[in-house]
């Protein structure tokens, strides 16, 4: 038995459904299928006019293995007919394809149907059907016409034909009716479409290459917005422009639509490169696990190879320019060079540039002892001037045949930035993340990771508090012409969906008089440091903001204190520890939420790796090795191969031991209170780490089990709801130091320079753990039962973290469940009577009040007495006696 069945492309527009109705004329009794959803313009006529609709039946009511012969219209790629595409291998199977696009080499490979260029695929079906006598309702035709005038614009594209007007006219013959068609092409908006065109029309950039008006434009939604094609046409009729791209990013997909009204730009070529559908003048895509930005860079390479435009100085320039001042000598112009990570550097009398000095030079100058000399002894005087608006053709001519690797761009006389050898690289390579000199503005583009807008995500992550206190703070910057971002841990936990207080503020400003600023508008007081351009707001609910001006640090000698110095959002980003650290969020007013990514954070956190940003990270700051695994285990990441290869190779230059012990402390501490600790301490015993902490240590299996049971005891712990203040990096400390002697224990605190009294008492309560472990041994193996008088003397004295140390040391369920009594019951037993009740017995002060005292609480602990009453008969009874035999000896 022969089953016929009609498809076409998920996301069906008109034209799939206007050659579906052709098509069931041409192969009557073939069943009619969606393999997807459809555009909304169509589901909305749909809803209208059920009576224009022929049967359609489910995809997935259709049995595949039926399936004898399939017609797929408007499309040719098996990627978008959805569950069809399982057979189009299976033997005997008829594949007719009737479209409009051209062929490719994923193309399925038909056994029948009509593939040609045109302006629709509904005329292709139609003229058939013209050209055989076929009769059409007036519904049908205009169905049928409904996919022509969308796929032609209404028969004004430069894509349609002759014979999209012949078909046109031929189908007004039969009935169809053009007020319908003009109803269901021109649909109202929704309130959520016309939210979305207004952002497509803010972030439209025009540019008119070799004679081609390209505009592109984009957009952030946290939900579906359908018919995003029809808002494609309003723009393209609302501004002159001869190619519009849109890509709009809606839950975790990103959406592109291509119209192109002349030969220069073919949209469905271009829209290929993202695995798209379409022909030269409309075409579309739906991109996968990538971000908005992605996208956006992708395109723009993708433009770059269809329109050629002359490109000019001011759009890959570099600024602002670091610069040094004529007076150094050759040695000091080594260290500007190397401080600010420069192969070229302007020289500056003043205001006025003098020359460019190249490391080249200077090394050669170093090499023949000239160090001492004047940097302008030695600079090139003669360079290439360029305004903003100097050719980069000429540009790369200068540098080829000159051999030079810097040109300075000026504005009048001002020095305003500068283009170097690795700008025009990147040009000339169609750039990579962050690079300016797009055909688009990517560097203004602020899109979270995932394709979500950022607006949406302020509103669902973060507490109205939070998003008031953020308004407020970039109101105060609104207020004194400065730009305020929220950077760091904050920016990256918002967009993984992890909650954090922890706001940083950096300011392209003076962050102090900021703060100093917010705290008169707002209440609160500042604690400052000018010298570092940094401040602590405490807001009057007690709230702290750290602000800092943007700067940027460099290192005079590895592992030392950074010298800063203001400077860029760019470059403040850059002193940062990771790139998943360098997001900045914008809360001032009128750019509230938009996200700067200079060095890729958003892809490596949506690829859940640490990275750093440049090789000497670790040189210049070896704790960031540390904060490297606390990143990875917190978050689940993983750290990248060759920042993992920097860790190792900062390991084997012994760069650790210039790290002094209290930055070394710090970030152990910060590992040691994270929630699962031992497999960062895993990783720090793989990547070598421990023994800069003392020479012994080593993760050997007995420190492994101390560890592993340190987490289920402080599990347990957590499970008793004490309201206990516990220092947890203690408890986990011990565990891991305890392997070593005591005599080792000790060296390893003084290398961390733990405080002199928290280091001896972390020596005396260790060697406290030590004794009692020793002496409830002994007791266990003499007697079964221990009194609730013996606990409390064995725990009375240590703190609540050896305590937990202790039990974890143990590995014994007997001695947790000791444990557990005191810290639940014991601990807060206290006898009745007071001192003054003893005094009113008759007793006096002295020694024997205290035994007294002591043997009240036994008493009380073993159950031996349950009330005052009882508690007076045997206090007396202890006078009386003189206490001779009621002594209690601590357990040693």
């Amino acid at each position: 038995m022969i089953m016929d069945v009609i498809t076409t492309h998920t996301n069906a527009d008109f034209d799939c459904l206007g050659a579906m109705t052709a098509a069931l004329k041409l192969y009557p009794g073939a069943l009619l299928s969606f393999p997807g959803s459809q555009e909304k313009g169509v589901r909305d006529f749909v809803e209208r006019h059920p009576e224009y609709l022929p049967h359609f039946t489910r995809a997935k009511d259709i049995n595949l293995d039926a399936i004898t012969r399939l017609i797929v219209v408007d499309c040719q790629q098996a990627a978008r007919i959805g569950r069809f595409a399982e057979i189009l291998g299976r033997p005997g199977l008829e594949i007719h394809i009737y479209d409009h696009h051209p062929v490719t080499d994923d193309s399925i490979r038909p056994t029948g149907g009509t593939i040609a260029l045109g302006g629709s695929a509904s005329t292709l079906l139609a003229a058939r059907l013209s050209a055989q006598g076929v009769s059409l309702t007036p519904e049908e035709a205009t169905l049928i016409m409904l996919g022509i005038h969308e796929d032609t614009g209404r028969l004004l594209f430069a894509s349609a034909t002759p014979e999209d007007y012949r078909v046109a006219g031929w189908l007004l013959d039969q009935g169809a009716r053009l007020n319908i068609v003009s109803d269901a092409l021109t649909p109202e908006l929704t309130r959520a479409q016309m939210g979305l065109l207004k952002q497509l029309l803010t972030t439209l950039k025009t540019s008119i290459v070799n004679g081609v008006t390209l505009s592109i434009a984009h957009a952030s939604c946290d939900r579906y917005i359908g018919d995003i094609a029809s808002l494609a046409h309003l723009m393209r009729d609302m501004e002159n422009m001869d190619a519009l791209f849109i890509a709009v990013a809606m839950e975790d997909h990103v959406y592109l639509v291509a119209r192109s009204h002349v030969p220069e730009i073919d949209a469905g070529d271009i829209l290929k490169g993202f695995q798209g559908g379409g022909h030269a003048t409309a075409a579309s895509a739906v991109v996968h696990n990538q971000s908005l930005k992605q996208v956006l860079e992708r395109l723009d390479v993708l433009l770059r190879r269809s329109v050629k435009g002359e490109a000019v100085a001011g759009s890959i320039m570099s600024s602002p320019v670091k610069t040094m001042p004529d007076t150094v000598s050759i040695t000091g112009a080594r260290e500007f060079l190397t401080r600010y990570n420069c192969n070229a550097m302007p020289v500056m009398a003043g205001e006025a540039m003098v020359g460019v000095i190249s490391r080249k030079t200077v090394e050669k100058a170093l090499h023949h002892g000239l160090g001492d000399s004047p940097v302008t002894d030695f600079m090139h005087t003669e360079y290439l001037p360029a305004t903003p608006d100097t050719p980069l053709a000429e540009i790369q001519s200068y540098m080829v045949t000159g051999n030079r690797r810097f040109v300075p761009v000026f504005a009048g006389t001002s020095l305003i930035g500068a283009v170097t050898r690795t700008d025009l690289l990147r040009h000339i390579h169609g750039g990579r993340r962050g690079q300016s000199g797009t055909l688009y503005d990517l560097d203004s583009l602020e899109v979270p990771v995932r394709t979500r807008s950022v607006a949406g995500l302020l509103g669902k992550r973060l507490s109205a508090e939070i998003r008031e206190t953020l308004h407020r703070l970039g109101l105060v910057g609104d207020s004194l012409g400065m730009s305020v971002y929220v950077v760091g841990g904050f920016v990256r936990d918002m967009l993984l969906g992890i909650d954090n207080q922890d706001i940083d503020v950096t300011v392209e400003g003076d962050g102090v008089f900021y703060a100093e600023r917010f705290a008169v508008l707002h209440g609160g007081r500042v604690r400052s440091h000018r010298k570092f351009g940094t401040a602590v707001l405490v807001l009057p609910d007690g709230r702290k903001i750290d602000v800092a001006s943007t700067r940027l640090e460099y290192y005079e000698s590895p592992g030392a204190l950074p010298t800063v110095e203001r400077a860029s959002l760019r470059h403040d980003l850059y002193r940062r520890d990771f790139t998943i650290n360098t997001l900045a969020l914008c809360i001032n007013n009128d750019r509230f939420g938009h996200l700067t990514d200079h060095f890729g954070g958003q892809q490596d956190i949506q690829e859940r790796v640490v990275r750093v940003l440049h090789n000497l990270s670790f040189v210049e700051d070896p704790t960031r090795v540390f904060r490297a695994i606390r990143f990875e285990q917190r978050l689940g990441f993983h750290i990248a191969p060759h920042t993992e290869n920097l860790i190792r190779s900062s390991v084997r230059m012994h760069l650790l031991d210039k790290l002094g012990g209290e930055r070394l402390f710090s970030e152990l501490v910060q590992i040691m209170r994270e929630k699962e600790p031992c497999a960062a301490v895993g990783r720090m015993s793989v990547l070598g780490l421990l023994p800069f902490i003392h020479p012994s240590l080593k993760l050997i299996p007995s420190t492994e089990r101390v560890l592993q049971e340190t987490g289920q005891v402080m599990a347990w712990f957590r499970l008793l709801y004490l309201e206990d203040r516990c220092e947890t990096w203690q408890v986990y400390f011990m565990a891991l130091c305890d392997g070593l002697t005591a005599t080792e224990f000790r060296d390893a605190c003084s290398r961390l320079a733990i405080a002199g009294r928290l280091a001896e008492r972390l020596c005396s309560q260790r060697h406290m753990v030590s004794t009692t472990l020793s002496a409830i041994k002994r007791r266990l193996k003499q007697a079964h039962d221990v009194s609730n008088g013996q606990l409390y003397l064995w725990f009375s004295d240590l703190t609540l973290e050896m305590l937990l140390y202790l039990a974890a040391r143990a590995s014994s369920e007997e001695i947790r469940r000791s444990v557990s009594l005191y810290l639940t019951r014991l601990r807060s037993v206290v006898p009745l009577l007071s001192g003054d009740d003893l005094h009113a017995l008759g007793m006096e002060a002295g020694p024997q009040f205290r035994r007294v005292k002591d043997r009240l609480l036994e008493a009380r602990l073993n159950g031996e007495v349950t009330s005052r009453d009882e508690e007076e008969v045997l206090a007396v009874s202890l006078i009386r006696a003189g206490l001779k035999t009621y002594n209690i000896n601590k357990i040693v």
